[in-house]
């Protein structure tokens, strides 16, 4: 799998841990501003989801009809034409009726899951967006329709339902609004709106979509600023509370757009126990306990396996998943995030369950972090070592942990990926003697992931070869080209890391025929 299906977001959970992101804000009249927001950041940007084939997405016009297939005049009751078989000929057998996202809001008024009210408002907004569709060009076109394809393949695939309808919604009266009065934007661009505390995050070609782990992270950003700002965040889990879906025998907050392999709706540990953080941080400034009581529901993701829940057993406990769609990918700083939350979550409810799950978590997060360690650098998932942004953040949540727990095995993993911010990567070559007669690989050992230089000199110091790449921790090398004339020659590497920190070595290399 690539590594773009493990990164989401690095939020800024801890003050001092990152610079404010900027964030453009539209009006209700369609004015939109870029502004630097201190709760709305993070050590790292979510680079944009694969961008969907042509297999996934349905065509313009077969989305057009199939989605306006149950609006042409039906009620929400109706079914079949009515017409009778030509005489002499036998009936054909009916066709299985077309299911979209409005014949599934239909069946939810049909059962009483919906009211009136419900059914005809979220209706008419969605042929709405439909008509706003037809009246955009260009790029405004595409990513408001891959809002609405999306609805229609969640209600295709009948993970249509009463709760994940709020969510939906948004998510469809936000692209409408941008898309038809914001300006176009970059890929991961966080965009908000006036009036609003929620956060939204640009993905080409599917959209604005919410941005649960940036929303609740600005939430926690807002408790840490301290009581001035406790009503923006009162605000804000307002907003939020209402979008969680029933999942998992609790509420969860999904997510709504594909995320390479993973297809909506789908969750994460790290997004949901950020959540939970949040809503005992508000507790904790408002003594409000309606704030427990809604954390309390959104626990049981956390004990139900995935592809539903996040919970995977291990061997010394329990590991929580970033994506309920990647079962076997183990990111190390969402596990810590997620163990965060729950502590945090545990310490001020009391709560037994909160409990239980962290204690588990916690066993397999401290069996398996050595492994995360190279001894010159830290890794985002096994094989995969960390971009500077997240070797930072995961090392401030090992800093959390320590804190919070004590645990040993948390401080010193803490203080090694510290120390390694200041500790230069260290260099060996491995090539000295070889037999050229079409080129060769010039092998050499790297200690962490960094920037690599190489020149190779003559006897008259002239250059015959340089060049430099980027390369991860291990044995690697350089393809060097046919040096024509035997000899020896003099080798210089070079290595900056991801924090700066340079190395040099010299070294002699001998060719012969």
């Amino acid at each position: 799998m690539r590594r773009s299906l493990f990164i989401l977001l690095a939020v800024l959970l801890f003050p001092g841990s990152a610079s404010a992101a900027s964030v453009i804000v539209l009006s209700p009249h369609g004015g939109a501003v870029r502004r630097d927001d201190r709760f709305v950041g993070g050590p790292a940007v979510t680079p944009p989801p694969a961008v969907r084939g042509a297999s996934d997405v349905l065509a313009r016009g077969e989305h057009a009809a199939r989605a306006t297939a149950s609006s042409g005049g039906a009620s929400p009751g109706s079914a079949g034409t009515g017409r009778k078989p030509a005489r002499g000929k036998k009936p054909k057998k009916p066709k299985k009726p077309e299911i979209t996202f409005l014949t599934e809001l239909a069946r939810l008024y049909r059962t009483r899951q919906l009211t009136a009210v419900q059914y005809h408002g979220d209706a008419a907004a969605y042929n709405q967006a439909l008509a706003t569709e037809h009246r955009l060009r260009g790029t405004r076109r595409s990513e408001l329709e891959a809002v609405t394809v999306t609805m229609h393949d969640i209600a295709a695939a009948h993970q249509l339902n009463v709760s994940r309808l709020p969510a939906l919604m948004a998510t469809l009266a936000a692209n409408q609004q941008w898309w038809t009065h914001g300006p176009l934007l970059a890929g991961g661009q966080r965009v908000e709106f006036s009036g609003s505390q929620l956060v939204w995050e640009y993905y080409p070609g599917q959209g604005i979509q919410l941005q649960v782990l940036g929303t609740f992270g600005k939430a926690d950003g807002l408790y840490t600023a301290g009581p001035a700002d406790y009503p923006a965040m009162e605000q804000l889990l307002a907003e939020m509370i209402p979008l969680a879906a029933r999942r998992g025998g609790g509420l969860a907050w999904e997510y709504y757009f594909h995320f390479d392999g993973g297809s909506p709706p789908w969750t994460s540990a790290m997004s949901q126990a950020t959540g939970l953080e949040a809503l005992t941080r508000a507790y904790q400034a408002t003594s409000d306990a309606r704030y427990l009581t809604v954390a309390t529901s959104a626990l049981p993701i956390f004990s139900v396996a995935p592809p539903v829940g996040v919970n995977v057993r291990a061997g010394a406990g329990t590991r929580f998943l970033q994506y309920t769609f990647a079962p076997t990918t183990d990111i190390i700083n969402a596990f810590l995030q997620t163990l965060i939350g729950l502590y945090d979550f545990a310490q001020v409810s009391r709560n037994p369950t909160a409990a239980r799950l962290f204690a588990a978590g916690n066993a397999q997060a401290q069996a398996e972090l050595p492994g995360f360690d190279t001894g010159a650098w830290s890794l985002y998932q096994p094989g995969v070592e960390d971009t500077l942004d997240y070797h930072q953040l995961v090392t401030g949540f090992l800093q959390e942990l320590c804190t919070r727990t004590g645990a040993p095995v948390y401080c010193a993993t803490a203080q090694h990926f510290q120390s390694y911010l200041t500790t230069a990567p260290a260099l060996a070559q491995l090539t000295g003697k070889v037999r050229d007669k079409a080129g060769f690989a010039l092998r050499f050992r790297l200690s962490k992931i960094s920037h690599v230089g190489i020149v190779v000199t003559d006897s008259s110091d002239q250059t015959v070869f340089a060049t430099s790449a980027s390369f991860g921790h291990g044995v690697r090398s350089f393809t060097v080209p046919r040096i024509r004339k035997p000899g020896a020659y003099g080798v210089v590497l070079t290595a900056t890391d991801l924090a700066g920190n340079f190395a040099r070595i010299t070294g002699s290399l001998q060719v012969t025929r």
